[in-house]
């Protein structure tokens, strides 16, 4: 018995040893493994498409590991940010996105630079960005222009048909296009009037004695598109959206402060203050919209008449593909949780790239008084004392060139991206899968090879004869993208910036104050950096 059982001791000892090296030695492959994996992303795979990318003629940055050259994007942007340009200065881009800048001067309209352990072709030529814009080959992938490599950043802006691929984009473009139909956008020109009636009174109250007063018109701005889109978005549930509209402003603000820390990986899921406070700000946004959505899906289902609001464009499209809970799409409809994420952006993009239009406008008008009477001159021939309407916004041949003119100085979007998932051949070059590919619109729209000589001087009659002549390559134009994903709000965004500056130039003259500081800079979108402090003059 004490032998069997020193024996069963033994044993016993022997598999628990045993189980214990067995485990020692799976844990070792598995860190084995990971190691390899690891180094083969952020090692072996870079200097693989570096080599396949520089054989082919691509010069650029080389490959620092892990980072890339986002140390020496944030030197030069810490750099380039602290010293403002003169005043009358459209020549942005060095201030802008100094990186981008440099690596054009030094390695040519075709080049290389690293976003971390993904190498980045910038492509200044507009026959080239509109292959890569129009997926022609079908070989890319939508990446947000600043988060390529953190979902969860993005995901607080809004996972939307800007950032879906493949089915899920062609399905959620199909149900969202007839919402932003010229038609229905005609419909919603009641609520742009009141919204910049409203502003242009409240200004008129701020004048002192001599009829003037100075203002800083980024904000009052923001607030007006804010107002635009949470009327326009919601209608009846115009509350709701402009807390909507406040978070997403405070979203927008937290997302900067990360941009830097966005390498690290699992960042974005570590406690930190700013990760918190964008988590609660993410669920309220989501909560207000669930509670706008559903009540709007309940009366809908009782035979209350569709709103002529974006949200209610939306639900009638996706209805009809949809079960009678609107919930579970039994055919090409949408889940609630992406109307959400649609509705989100609806907010971000309808906000964000109308108040930045105007701002520059007005700033740029403001530079330029000889452009500014001429506009004045048009609106006030055109409407009096009469409200805008679309027949006459449509005749705003004057304002539509200022418009473009700032669009192509300054436009909101810097650059657009996408990324290659399969190995591809455009303008002569093979592209492994895994690159990115960079089309830097501020770069094309300052391009004196493209504009000509004047390219950085503020001259709105180069569109005179329309967006195909106003330069020397037709494709040119970027300002809201190109080729199927092309933005489907840009109409929107004209005919709202088209009645407000006539609104505003019909009431007012304006011009730099004093305390303006000529600083655009990217926030996402092109800001101007201190404000737009303006002086206003009643005429």
């Amino acid at each position: 018995m004490v032998l069997e059982a020193s024996f069963a001791a033994a044993a016993s000892a022997w598999i628990f040893l045993l189980g214990g090296v067995t485990g020692l030695v799976f844990n070792i492959v598995l860190l084995w493994q990971a190691g390899r994996l690891l180094l083969h992303q952020l090692w072996w795979q870079p200097r693989r498409l570096e080599r396949a990318l520089r054989a082919q003629g691509i010069r650029g940055t080389s490959y620092l590991f892990f980072a890339g050259d986002l140390k020496e994007y944030g030197r030069l942007a810490k750099e380039a940010w602290s010293k403002p340009l003169p005043l009358r200065c459209h020549d942005i881009a060095q201030r802008v996105t100094p990186f981008v800048w440099q690596l054009v001067r030094e390695h040519g309209k075709k080049s290389m630079s690293w976003f971390g352990p993904s190498p980045k072709v910038t492509i200044v030529d507009p026959e080239l960005a509109k292959d890569v814009l129009s997926n022609k080959f079908g070989h890319f992938e939508k990446l947000n222009a600043l988060f390529p490599r953190c979902w969860a950043l993005s995901k607080m802006l809004g996972d939307s048909v800007a950032s879906h691929e493949g089915e899920k984009w062609v399905k959620h473009r199909r149900i969202l296009n007839p919402a932003f139909h010229l038609e229905k956008l005609k419909r919603m020109l009641p609520a742009f009037s009141a919204f910049c009636e409203e502003l242009v009174s409240r200004w008129a109250k701020s004048l002192s004695s001599d009829g003037s007063c100075e203002l800083d018109v980024w904000p009052e701005l923001q607030n007006l598109t804010g107002d635009v889109i949470s009327r326009t978005a919601f209608s009846s549930s115009y509350q709701g959206g402009r807390r909507i509209f406040q978070l997403h402003a405070e979203q927008a603000s937290l997302v900067m402060t990360n941009i830097r820390k966005i390498m690290i990986p699992g960042y974005m899921s570590l406690p930190t203050a700013n990760n918190r406070k964008m988590r609660r700000n993410n669920k309220e946004v989501e909560s207000i919209l669930r509670d706008i959505i559903g009540k709007r899906i309940q009366a809908m289902k009782q035979g209350e008449s569709t709103k002529d609001d974006l949200l209610g464009l939306l639900l009638e499209t996706n209805m009809r593909d949809t079960d009678g809970n609107n919930s579970e799409p039994t055919g090409m409809g949408m889940r609630i949780e992406d109307v959400i994420e649609e509705c989100k952006v609806f907010y971000f993009a309808g906000m964000e790239t109308t108040s930045v239009l105007l701002t520059w406008t007005m700033v740029v008008l403001s530079m330029h008084p000889e452009w500014q009477d001429r506009a004045r001159e048009e609106v006030i021939g055109l409407f009096r004392q009469n409200k805008p309407e679309y027949e006459g916004l449509s005749r705003l041949k004057t304002v539509t060139m200022v418009l473009y003119e700032v669009l192509r100085l300054y436009p909101p979007a810097i650059s657009f991206v996408r990324k290659t998932y399969k190995e591809m051949e455009i303008g002569g070059i093979t592209y492994p899968a895994g690159v990115i590919l960079e089309v830097p619109v501020l770069f094309i729209h300052h391009d004196p090879d493209i504009w000509g000589s004047d390219v950085h001087e503020f001259r709105p009659n180069r569109f005179a004869e329309g967006i195909s002549k106003a330069s020397k390559d037709p494709g040119a134009f970027l300002p809201f993208g190109w080729g199927p994903r092309i933005c489907i709000g840009q109409n929107f965004a004209l005919l709202e910036a088209k009645m407000a500056l006539s609104m505003i130039l019909r009431r007012f003259e304006f011009a730099l104050a004093p305390s303006y500081t000529h600083a655009p800079h990217t926030v996402i979108t092109t800001h101007p950096m201190h404000g737009a402090q303006l002086k206003l003059r009643a005429i």
